[in-house]
């Protein structure tokens, strides 16, 4: 750490201490290194505690530095922050914080997201989630709304006990959550080029017949956020509705955490799934929204997920 830099974020976290009236304890520096280790050096200000949960806001000081580098005067850059941290006491979080041991009024908050198991392993310590290959389901918690951005937390083991819930039943209602909070759709490539307002095609419903892609192109499957929507197969009736559609088997290619392309069995290969998919990656994909560089099968008699072998 150079000494304009290290100077830059003493004075910072000081201003910032005397700007919010918190002690010396509930702002604090960690290095990029330490655990959980991240892309850069972090502020933390710990906003409030109950019932257990730390709501915990993490500041990138590396960018803050830039700022002022670039000529944002110090005081300018921390009354910025001290707006965001205030935006942030106005949500419902500390609301959610005092309910959170409540199963019964917090379930319908609940919600699965999809991250790299392996990757995301220091991460996945104590939280509860399902691995199907190197695919964490994991399960979370809608904490309330920043600036328009969801603000969400990892459910924890203890906290799943404290529900003293059975993990699937507590899965299978999270996974319903998430179907209604952002409902899955198809999306034309063709039609999100040319229309903005494009929002995918409902599929879903059964009472009309989707003209799905059955050939080598494949479905671009995602939810109507469009956001996190690779989670969109797992979620309830929808890998079974695809696979009814094509009438036979699935091969799935997550060429990111927020869609996946769904390929029928017999029209496609695996190891040409594999390549292309490795291309899309390091060619488009940012390396934050990675979720895997494995193909995966959906088999439609038995409903069961699985990761293709190399060999396959």
């Amino acid at each position: 750490m150079d000494n304009r830099y290290e100077s830059f974020v003493e004075t910072f976290r000081q201003k910032l201490i005397d700007a919010t009236g918190y002690g010396e304890d509930r702002i604090f520096y960690k290095s990029r290194e330490e655990y959980p280790p991240t892309s850069g050096d972090r502020l933390f200000v710990k906003q409030f505690e109950a019932n257990g949960v730390t709501e915990v806001c993490a500041l990138y000081v590396g960018d803050l530095y830039e700022e002022y580098r670039r000529g944002l005067g110090m005081d300018m850059i921390v009354k910025d922050v001290v707006k965001r941290l205030q935006g942030i006491s106005r949500t419902d979080i500390i609301e959610k914080a005092k309910i959170i041991s409540d199963y019964d009024k917090i379930k319908n908050y609940l919600f699965i997201r999809l991250i790299n198991k392996n990757k995301y392993e220091a991460d996945l310590r104590d939280s509860v989630y399902r691995t199907i290959g190197d695919i964490a389901m994991v399960l979370y918690v809608r904490m309330g709304e920043i600036e328009g951005y969801t603000s969400s937390m990892k459910v924890k083991q203890h906290m799943l006990e404290k529900w003293d819930m059975d993990r699937d039943e507590v899965f299978e209602a999270a996974l319903l959550n998430t179907y209604f909070i952002s409902p899955p759709r198809i999306y034309c490539w063709e039609k999100m080029l040319f229309d903005t307002h494009y929002e995918g095609e409902n599929f879903m419903n059964l009472l009309s017949d989707y003209p799905i892609r059955r050939g080598a192109v494949g479905n671009c499957l995602s939810t109507v956020k469009r956001t996190n929507g690779a989670v969109a197969v797992f979620l309830p009736g929808v890998a079974s509705r695809l696979a009814d559609l094509m009438q036979g088997n699935l091969y799935l290619v997550f060429t990111s955490i927020h869609e996946v392309m769904i390929h029928n069995e017999k029209t496609a290969d695996p190891e040409d799934l594999r390549h292309v998919l490795i291309d899309t990656i390091k060619e488009t994909t940012p390396e934050e929204d990675v979720l895997t560089f494995h193909i995966y099968h959906y088999d439609r008699a038995t409903g069961i997920f699985s990761l293709c072998d190399e060999e396959d």
